[in-house]
């Protein structure tokens, strides 16, 4: 490290080190703490960085509402545009609501903030939990889609999704700990391809269809399908149609992404957040109801069991039939299959379902880092990293996500029962504390034009708040025992967790909390007794004896354990021979321990004398090859192990550098003269180091 002088402070400068070199390759080079505004995003890479991931469930939520309506068989089909109607509503809801959450908490708390100022610390536990859920379920989902999507095409990828689903994950981790504007940029290309090939099929397919009066079929036009149920009435048909609404709920996952996102927009950050939304919104909306109609129109065929329930010429199409996605029938009968266009927005919606996840990387780091700096995660996922990304929070995340694909075996037919329901718990508790927010300033608020304004923003939460809390019922009802279980099982673990976490650290605050007035810990000690633990005579023991002189304390002895009757003797006779002005004390240890008789001779002393501190020495081996750490001071850290839980005793470590420890010399010498690559070219580090005027006496 090397350290520059100006204007009455030290600069740091970091110095490249050898082994530096494969996580500069990975991530990049690392960031100053004041380059932190390079990194905000305007409004045209925000888009995909925090709306990926509700702009490609298009790909998927109508195949999913489709898929529930067969089970009444292809009959019930023509429910599917009232289903995609209540979708809307509710997306435009959610939208609306969230705009008056980003403009009144733009500190990027989202959910978790509101809920946690307006309802209490439980409520807010619960939507940071449900939050948490969702993020990691938003990973495995999209990863686990865009593999099923890429597989139709590439048969190793399904042959090995489980290996390709995890390999996609760990690509997508090393995007985002190279930072959110350069993840962003990577992001944004794919993302705007998929949203303008959706529109261009769209706009393409109603052509065709209402003006040149074209007939467009589905590869599965011909299909029939096999109801697993008979003429549904009543309350099943309602049930079917509740669960079918459910599914298609899944083009709102990710929408509150934003609202926790805020602090990364450029200024002004609400309002870009807020315009980010609306256009969030209009664009998934459009895009679900155009899919949606072309499926109609191009009279798609989808089931849960295709090989058993998809009948062609009334004979089951077998376990061998690969079902497509509706996007891509749908596609395949607009512009006709390997046709350019079907090429380009196959390869698009594969793409853009793996880039989806990458809603989640910027809301769990961020909203770990809210939740870290409130005390119920560890610390370490409120630090940034060298790329100024919350690096500690991205990995946990693909962590979590590697697990659940693992376990699923990366079968999104199976993930996405488990998906939505922490997002609509997280909404209708967001609502509900965004009316009480309104509420309270309303009281105080005297301004007509204002109270007016809010009055408006409260009507908005409310039904927010009431729509999403009955969709919340809904989906519970109609998922529970299809997975979402699952998913409200990780939120009371992450509940549990969090607040123990939390009582562990309010803990330790009030232990270590310094008293008003002057208790044990200020009092002077009444006496200090050195100890000075001896194994042979010899250099490092040497050093320890005449550094612990040094220090002056009261009382100063040498101690040593028999474990070797001969050796001991040696040592006393050589330390007699020498005149060592230091009383040495030898104790017995029948059983050849060392630790237990030094701490119980430790504790004795604290007995007898309370008051009286106990400085302890100990000589250890300074080496340079990491297979000589094995060879030697493991007594030594056994000691200071235990010693550290002894109340009243200070242990100091006597570092005795032996010959190979000139290696590590060598190695740190090696490193602060190397050069990055092209760091010739760029300058040496210190004539590149920004110079400032020396400060005037």
């Amino acid at each position: 490290m090397l350290a520059t002088p100006h204007v009455g402070r030290l600069t740091i400068l970091n110095v490249p080190k050898l082994t530096d070199v494969p996580k500069r390759i990975l991530i990049g080079r690392a960031l100053r703490s004041d380059r932190l505004g390079e990194t905000l995003l305007p409004k045209r890479i925000a888009l995909p960085v925090f709306a990926s991931d509700p702009l490609s469930s298009v790909a998927y939520a109508p195949g999913e509402v489709l898929l529930v309506l067969s089970i009444a068989g292809a009959s019930a089909y023509h429910f599917s545009p009232w289903i995609a109607a209540a979708v809307v509503v509710l997306m435009f809801t959610v939208v609306a609501s969230y705009r008056q959450n980003v403009h009144a908490y733009p500190s990027g708390g989202g959910d978790y903030e509101v809920a946690n100022t307006n309802l209490g610390p439980k409520a807010g536990l619960t939507v940071a939990s449900a939050l948490l859920v969702d993020y990691v379920l938003t990973v495995a989902v999209s990863i686990s889609s865009g593999v099923e999507n890429l597989g139709s095409a590439i048969p190793f990828v399904i042959e090995n999704k489980i290996m390709c689903a995890i390999g996609i994950i760990v690509i997508l981790t090393l995007m985002n700990l190279r930072g959110v504007r350069e993840s962003g940029k990577l992001f944004a290309i794919p993302t705007y391809i998929f949203v303008t090939g959706v529109f261009i099929m769209i706009v393409w397919g109603a052509y065709r269809g209402l003006v040149l009066n074209d007939s467009m079929r589905a590869p599965t036009a011909n299909f029939e399908i096999k109801p697993e149920e008979g003429d549904l009435a009543g309350f099943a048909l309602v049930f079917l149609l509740l669960r079918a609404f459910s599914s298609g709920c899944a083009a709102l996952t990710g929408v509150e992404a934003i609202s926790n996102g805020v602090p990364a927009f450029r200024k002004p950050k609400s309002r870009n957040a807020a315009t980010t939304l609306a256009l969030m919104g209009t664009l998934a909306v459009t895009m679900f109801c155009g899919i949606i109609g072309l499926a109609m129109a191009t009279d798609v065929k989808m089931a849960e069991f295709p090989g058993r329930d998809l009948l062609r010429d009334g004979v089951p199409v077998g376990d061998g039939y690969v079902q497509n996605p509706v996007i891509t029938q749908v596609a395949a009968a607009v512009f006709g299959s390997d046709t350019f266009f079907f090429v380009l927005l196959a390869g698009a919606t594969a793409l853009v379902l793996f880039l989806a996840a990458n809603t989640a990387y910027n809301g769990f780091p961020l909203l770990g880092s809210i939740l870290a700096q409130d005390r119920y995660l560890p610390r370490q996922l409120h630090t940034r990293g060298d790329r100024l990304a919350f690096s500690n929070g991205i990995v946990l995340l693909a962590g979590a996500a590697i697990l659940l694909v693992w376990l699923y075996g990366a079968d999104s037919t199976k993930l996405i029962q488990l998906y939505i329901v922490g997002v609509f718990v997280s909404f209708t508790l967001s609502q509900t504390g965004m009316v009480r927010h309104w509420n309270r300033h309303l009281r105080t608020e005297r301004d007509k034009a204002k109270r007016r304004h809010m009055i408006r923003s409260r009507a908005i939460n409310t039904f927010g708040a009431f729509f999403t809390g009955l969709v919340l019922i809904v989906v519970l009802a109609t998922k529970f025992t299809h997975g979402a279980w699952v998913a409200l099982l990780g939120m009371v673990i992450f509940y549990g967790t969090m607040t123990a976490i939390r009582r562990h650290y309010d803990h330790v605050a009030r232990e270590i909390a310094a008293a008003e007035s002057p208790g044990e810990d200020g009092v002077r000690p009444s006496r200090v007794h050195t100890i000075v633990l001896v194994s042979k005579l010899h250099k490092p023991t040497l050093r320890a004896l005449a550094f612990a002189k040094l220090t002056r304390s009261d009382r100063l002895e040498a101690l040593s354990i028999n474990v070797d009757p001969a050796e001991t003797k040696q040592l006393r006779d050589e330390w007699e021979r020498r005149g060592i002005n230091v009383p040495l004390k030898i104790l017995d240890s029948p059983y050849r321990e060392i630790t237990r008789p030094v701490i119980e001779y430790v504790r004795g002393l604290r007995t007898e004398n309370p008051r009286d501190v106990i400085s302890i020495f100990i000589p250890e081996y300074v080496v340079g090859r990491w297979f000589e750490q094995v060879l030697h001071n493991q007594s030594a850290l056994r000691l200071k192990g235990r010693l550290l839980f002894t109340p009243g005793v200070m242990v100091t470590s006597v570092p005795y550098q032996l010959e190979s420890s000139e290696v590590a010399k060598k190695r740190a010498r090696r490193r602060a003269e190397w050069n990055a690559p092209g760091a010739v070219r760029r300058g040496p580090v210190d004539t590149r180091t920004k110079k400032e005027p020396t400060e005037k006496p």
